[in-house]
Parts: C-alpha cells; structure tokens; sequence
C-alpha cells in the first residue's frame, strides 16, 4: 500500500520558525518531525509515499531526497503557493496515488501508533475511508466525528480526527480540481455509510504551536 503525508500548509501558528522551514521539517527529538512519519511507514512495509509541498516546498525534495535513506521511494506533488488545502491537494495528487486504497497522514502530527494496523487493513467493499480517532485535545474540544459500532458518523458524542486514515481515491474522484478540504467528504461518507473508525491505539500529539511542539519535545527526550 502507497501512503501520502499531507506537507504542504503554511504553519501560521509556529511562526516565526515556519517564515523559513517548512512545518514538516521542524525538529522534533532530533530529527524532522516529517523523518518520524518515513521511519514509521518504512517500518510497517511501506515501500512508496507521495508527499504533496507548498509553503517553501522545494526544502522538502532537498532535505528528504528520493527516500532512499530509509528505503522508500518519494514522490513529490508540488502544488505552488498557495497550497490545495487537505482534499485539493490528496485530489491533485492522485495520478501518483493510483486506484487503490492508500495510507494518509497530516505531517503535522505525532503518533507512536503502529502504521501496519492500518497498512493491513482491508477497506469493507463500500468504504470509502477508515479514520483513527483521538479523545478531544484541550485545543479542540467539539471534536469531528462519532463512533458508534466501528462507524463513523456525523451525529453523537464526537472525537478527534487525528489527521491519519486509510483513504479508497475514489472518495474524491468526482472533486473538482482546486482548492478544498477533506472534512466534508469525510462527511458526506459517513452520511452514506460508507466509512468506519477506530480509536487512534496509542499515544497522538498535534504538533501545531510552539508549546505542543516543545511538550513533545520534552517528551521524546526525558531521561
């Protein structure tokens, strides 16, 4: 299975640190937050991931290469300035995605979660995505989606999105190209049940503030 990490966004509330490194290259214990994510995926199987590049994109092919380093193939979705938004720029992106199912991750995120749950994990014939779900952080307490019987649906007690799910690219086969989110289409397939969830089974962090980023920070380097 290909995966694609979601690297191209602006990174506003990490300023002024992302006016001149792109968010995924951030350090995170040492390494590039984004280097976590290729360590992890390789890890699971993963031979083959498309990372799509916006704010300050060209960093990301010069820091990251073909992906040899950690024996992957990396191919790269430019999408200029400004950057496609979440569905816009997986819809871009698909011609290197191919037909079948494909792991996504948001860049922006930690996880010590096992990327082969999901690797293996056969999308039901009428799926169109499974999404791991984290309880609600401080930040975002209203939450996205409901589970209710390892579904995911729109109405109910919510939980997080936690920015990783296996996607089928016929989800967003009928978008329009531009630029647009992935939430409503996520909606629409839970609407038409065509989605199912699952609690996020470890620990999750948003690296999306300097504070949280240096909580993790504090985290991965304890003694």
């Amino acid at each position: 299975m290909k995966a694609m990490i979601l690297a191209a966004g602006r990174g506003h509330r990490l300023r002024p640190e992302t006016d001149h490194t792109p968010k995924p290259l951030l350090p995170v214990a040492g390494e590039p937050l984004i280097a976590h994510h290729l360590r992890k995926l390789a890890q699971a199987g993963c031979r083959e991931v498309v990372i799509n590049t916006g704010w300050l994109g060209e960093q990301l092919p010069a820091v990251l290469g073909d992906g040899a380093a950690w024996g992957l193939r990396i191919r790269y979705s430019p999408e200029g300035w400004p950057a496609l938004e979440t569905g816009g720029g997986i819809h871009h992106a698909l011609p290197l995605l191919g037909d079948a199912p494909f792991l996504l991750v948001n860049g922006d995120v930690w996880t010590d979660a096992d990327y082969r749950l999901l690797l293996q994990k056969a999308l039901v014939d009428d799926d169109d995505a499974h999404l791991w779900l984290v309880d609600n952080p401080e930040n975002h307490v209203e939450g996205d989606f409901a589970l209710e019987g390892g579904r995911l649906r729109n109405t109910g007690s919510r939980n997080t999105y936690s920015g990783i799910a296996q996607l089928r690219p016929a989800l967003l086969a009928a978008a329009p190209a531009g630029s647009f989110p992935l939430a409503p289409w996520l909606r629409r397939a839970a609407d038409a049940d065509r989605a199912s969830a699952a609690m996020l089974p470890g620990k999750w962090c948003d690296v999306g503030t300097p504070e949280r980023r240096a909580a993790l920070e504090a985290a991965l380097t304890a003694p």
